[in-house]
């Protein structure tokens, strides 16, 4: 799980629930990846499709796109 900092909570807050309490989202980072399904809950990204782990850290992300497009 990777919490995110206050600078996240204005974007995510303006966008409404993918389901019961979370949000689905593109994460976008510095380096130029781009990683989809991203599962947020509580302002914490708490999964990412086809990963087993959170591989980059909040300093990393340049941009979060809330989608919905949810996970399989």
């Amino acid at each position: 799980m990777l919490a995110l900092g206050a600078r996240w909570v204005p974007i995510l807050g303006a966008e409404p629930e993918t389901g019961m309490g979370y949000q689905v989202a593109t994460v976008h980072l510095e380096d130029g990846r781009v990683f989809d399904r991203v599962v947020i809950v509580g302002g914490a990204i708490t999964s990412i499709r086809g990963e087993s782990r959170i591989p980059f850290d909040e300093t990393e992300i340049r941009r979060i796109v809330v989608t919905h497009d949810k996970p399989d």
